[in-house]
């Protein structure tokens, strides 16, 4: 499985119990379903080529000026985007998400796992918190590696994508030259269909970006869950406090199962069971639930990485999972 969500094999997505997206498991709030109804005579016209209103809510929800954020069509997006900066090699943090390379492949750009060096035009992509794994990198390392990077002529995005669930990690207060952030709403609002992310950086940075990006590239529905996002902020805060819950909870459920479960700030665990799961992936397809196997990531067929839902999903996912797992 290169990503998650793979929900289009039957005729229709609900079928699915989903563990192998991490996304709210409500699925959006209620404001912004609202929201989409509300535009849905907007689809008619042009969107906004400057995204104004939508560059104004994220920077009121981001803590930032305007001119230090950029709208985009999603997370990958926004990374895609980024990598278009330089031309030297782009180095990768392993375990990684998948489209790090592949992006910077369809850019022309070589790519190498991290070593510990860049050089003049290279770029460091990592996460924070790390997908897979869901930890978390105190900010003042991470400021010290850019400091080292940048005076090294390199450059360091940092793709945040699952922040909203620690907040206070993120490094979108400390953007400077050199340092890039990619982030994503699809997680923390359930939207992978409407595709709303952004890039934070300075101000130079921005405008060089933006002039890189096509025309219309934000919808009118996605700029204006955009723009609204400061008057929810504090409902998103408390879906983060909501996870943290739940997750520590499944995670109890997860090690009494046998699995050793890698601590995590965001909403999905990473778990290895010590066996082969590629069979109980398969096992658990046929009875309608489906979970990330991590060979994409470059990690053993023992890993599974597992979105957290609400209790009760949780509980039948590990109920599926005890019985398939004592039956082996």
């Amino acid at each position: 499985m290169i990503h998650g969500g793979n929900v289009w094999n039957t005729g229709n997505p609900s079928d699915w119990l989903d563990f192998s997206a991490n996304l709210r498991p409500e699925g959006p709030p209620d404001w912004v379903l609202e929201t989409l109804r509300s535009t849905l005579d907007t689809v008619r016209f042009y969107p906004d080529p400057e995204m104004k209103r939508a560059r104004k809510g994220l920077a009121g929800y981001l803590g930032l000026p305007e001119e230090c954020v950029l709208p985009t069509a999603g997370g990958t997006a926004a990374i895609d985007l980024a990598l278009t900066r330089l031309t030297g090699r782009v180095y990768i943090q392993e375990p990684a998400f998948g489209e790090y390379a592949r992006r910077a492949k369809a850019h022309g750009r070589e790519c190498a796992a991290w070593s510990g060096t860049c050089g003049s035009g290279d770029t460091l992509i990592l996460s924070n918190p790390d997908n897979p794994t869901g930890s978390i990198q105190e900010k003042e390392t991470l400021l010290s590696l850019h400091r080292e990077l940048h005076s090294a002529g390199a450059e360091l995005i940092v793709d945040e994508a699952f922040i909203d669930y620690c907040p206070e990690y993120s490094l979108r207060d400390a953007v400077s030259p050199g340092l890039v952030i990619a982030g994503s709403m699809t997680k923390i609002l359930g939207i992978p269909g409407v595709r709303l992310g952004y890039l934070c950086a300075e101000p130079e940075t921005i405008r060089f970006l933006q002039e890189k990006t096509v025309p219309w590239s934000l919808g009118a529905q996605a700029a204006e869950i955009a723009a609204r996002l400061p008057e929810h902020a504090e409902l998103i805060r408390r879906d983060a406090d909501t996870n943290r819950r739940r997750r520590e909870q499944f995670a109890a459920q997860l090690e009494r199962l046998g699995a050793e479960v890698m601590p995590s700030r965001s909403n999905f665990l990473l778990a290895d069971f010590r066996r082969d799961m590629t069979e109980t992936a398969e096992k658990l397809k046929g009875r309608g639930i489906l979970v990330r196997t991590c060979g994409s990531f470059g990690l053993k067929s023992s890993f599974l990485r597992l979105a957290v839902r609400t209790e009760a999903e949780n509980g039948r996912l590990t109920a599926a999972l005890e019985e398939i797992l004592d039956a082996r």
